[in-house]
């Protein structure tokens, strides 16, 4: 028995988010499904998978202040591999399980310098100062 039939269209949301991509239509209605862009109405944007209406696999979400994420995802989380840049610059690239940097990692601040180690969500101890000579 064959899926359902994905179909790609723009569709903008009540509270005046856009959705422009592939989706399914169910019971329930719209589903998100396959690759779209999704733009809040206050300047929030995903581009990338979708799947049961949900970011899943892989994405970008960028956010007004210009902070970023790209990487995987699952059911709307940062989890996986893949790299956060806050709006000054700096950013963290490894590991995440939901939403939270933990595992190994490396942070680079605003003035590049490079840390590596092991993340702990709010802690990274034993975190190694890369030095390039």
């Amino acid at each position: 028995m064959p899926g359902p039939v994905v179909l790609r269209g723009v569709y903008i949301f009540p509270n005046g988010d856009k959705y422009d991509g592939e989706y399914i239509q169910t019971e329930e209605g719209l589903q998100r499904q396959g690759y779209g862009v999704h733009t809040t109405s206050d300047g929030l944007s995903y581009h990338g998978n979708w799947d049961g209406d949900k970011m899943n696999g892989q994405g970008k979400l960028v956010h007004p202040s210009g902070a970023l994420y790209e990487g995987e995802f699952v059911n709307n989380m940062f989890h996986g591999y893949g790299k956060y840049t806050w709006s000054d610059g700096s950013f963290y690239e490894g590991n995440f399980n939901e939403n939270r940097l933990e595992g190994q990692g490396t942070f680079t601040d605003v003035r590049s310098q490079v840390w590596y180690g092991s993340f702990t969500h709010k802690a990274a101890p034993g975190l190694k100062f890369k030095i390039n000579l």
